[in-house]
């Protein structure tokens, strides 16, 4: 290994934990390599794509991370944020905060090029305009979202696997039956990772002038909690019309996606047995659920009993409230990759169209929640009984109402109500929480009552209010 090569591998170990978007955040990195790299750009500023190789001290799983590799003499202030370190002859640094680097994957994508083992494919009739400013967007914690004016967003998958990734298939089966639920495809950067066909990119068109679903929820709750004596559909921030038609679109991209790439069905036996299965490897890693793993197989075990097969199909596999953005024209539905935790392959599975609901009636849960602990009402505690007070109240009428407009919206849609298949529904909120609980202990600590709490309600009520 070069002397060059050496010093940045130092740097990106210490610097590749701090990220945002590296997802094993708490495990000890016992190796780094640069197993990938091809040359985008041969003058300075020059442009390295990489992908890291990163071994654990626990013994776990190999993960690869891309990175946009910059490297300058002197760095402009407006990148100092993003430096890696000296490589000994020049300075490393997060090339996708770099406009100019931005604007060489934008005209690669436009031109179709192609450099060594990496692929810019831009879609069929797409039109990629380049000379576009760009500017990454802040909000993205898994990925990298560049935007270039306010016509074109490039997403860069920070963690990449080999296979067939699932946010870009479902984008271009939906792209195919002419989806209005989702934002236009226009191109993608693919290539090979070990020989294995791998997405890097994808370039949709940006949909200016909206807001996400969480910071809309976040402010009708505002709105209720700031109001003495009103109830929520009182109050001028009401959310209910909103979810009842973000139901109404997530109905509509299931028959969408059904149409796109068909149904079959699984039976009640297997999916009780895959929920068994995620509570087996989530006890070692939640402690705190032991208390409630009797109820929760009990539950699962439920589902088994069902007479009837389930139907299944593509879906989107990780919905809530920060997937769906509100436009001029209605909800659109972002990030088809599916629950990150899980295995590439399993992602990609047909599943019940009633994990997607669940998902999002878990996130109205979320909501309430995360704004009452803004508001100082409920503090991060594990203890069994929560505090009593005129906002918590509010915030459960504020989740209820909200969760029945979601289902009738989706009603309103689709040939079936969700609340008619309350065992199954009620059963995949549980895993859904299960999967909250896993992901809050290992990344966010303090966020970890919140899927606790809303085990114990789902398992005294049957239901998330």
């Amino acid at each position: 290994m070069t002397e060059p090569a050496t010093a940045l591998l130092n740097h990106l170990n210490n610097w590749l934990p701090r990220q945002r978007w590296f997802a094993a955040k708490g495990r000890v990195i016992a190796g780094l390599s640069i197993v990938q790299s091809v040359r985008l750009r041969a003058e300075e500023p020059f442009a390295d794509l990489l992908v890291l190789s990163v071994a654990f001290n626990d013994g776990g799983p190999i993960e690869r991370y891309q990175l946009l590799l910059g490297r300058r003499t002197t760095m402009p202030a407006e990148l100092e944020h993003v430096v890696i370190g000296s490589d000994g002859e020049l300075l490393c640094y997060d090339g996708a905060w770099d406009s100019e680097l931005a604007s060489e994957l934008l005209t690669a994508l436009a031109e179709g090029a192609t450099r060594d083992w990496l692929r810019f494919v831009p879609e069929p009739g797409a039109q990629i305009p380049t000379g576009l400013s760009s500017r990454v967007l802040g909000v993205e914690q898994s990925n990298t979202s560049i935007v270039f004016g306010d016509e074109l967003v490039l997403k860069l998958f920070r963690r990449v696997a080999p296979g067939v990734n699932p946010d870009l298939e479902l984008h271009r089966a939906l792209r195919g039956v002419g989806s209005n639920e989702v934002a236009e495809l226009r191109g993608a950067i693919e290539g090979t990772l070990g020989g294995e066909p791998t997405a890097f990119g994808l370039l949709q068109e940006f949909a200016a002038n909206s807001a996400d679903g969480w910071s809309m929820a976040l402010i009708s709750l505002r709105d209720l909690f700031a109001e003495a004596d009103l109830r929520a559909d009182e109050v001028g921030g009401d959310f209910a019309g909103e979810a009842f038609r973000l139901g109404t679109t997530v109905a509509v991209l299931h028959r969408e996606l059904a149409m796109a790439l068909g149904t079959s069905t699984v039976s009640a036996q297997a999916m009780s047995d895959g929920m068994l299965r995620r509570l087996d490897r989530a006890l070692p890693a939640v402690p705190e659920l032991g208390e409630l793993a009797g109820s929760l197989r009990a539950a699962f075990e439920g589902v088994g009993e069902l007479s009837e097969p389930v139907a299944t199909q593509r879906i989107h596999g990780d919905l809530h409230l920060g997937q769906a953005l509100r436009t001029p024209r209605g909800w659109l539905l972002l990030d088809f990759e599916g629950e990150p935790a899980r295995p590439l392959s399993e992602r990609r599975l047909p599943d019940a169209t009633l994990k997607d609901v669940a998902g999002m009636l878990r996130s109205f849960d979320y909501a309430a929640y995360h704004q009452l602990s803004e508001w100082g009402e409920w503090a991060h505690s594990t203890e069994e009984h929560e505090p009593t007070s005129q906002l918590v109240w509010r915030a459960e009428e504020w989740t209820g109402r909200n969760r029945e407009a979601f289902c009738d919206g989706y009603a309103d849609s689709s040939d079936t109500d969700p609340r008619e298949s309350r065992l199954l529904l009620h059963a995949l909120e549980l895993d859904k929480a299960v999967y909250e609980a896993v992901y809050e202990k290992r990344n966010r600590p303090n966020w970890l009552p919140v899927p606790l709490r809303s085990l114990r309600r789902l398992l005294v009520t049957g239901s998330g209010r």
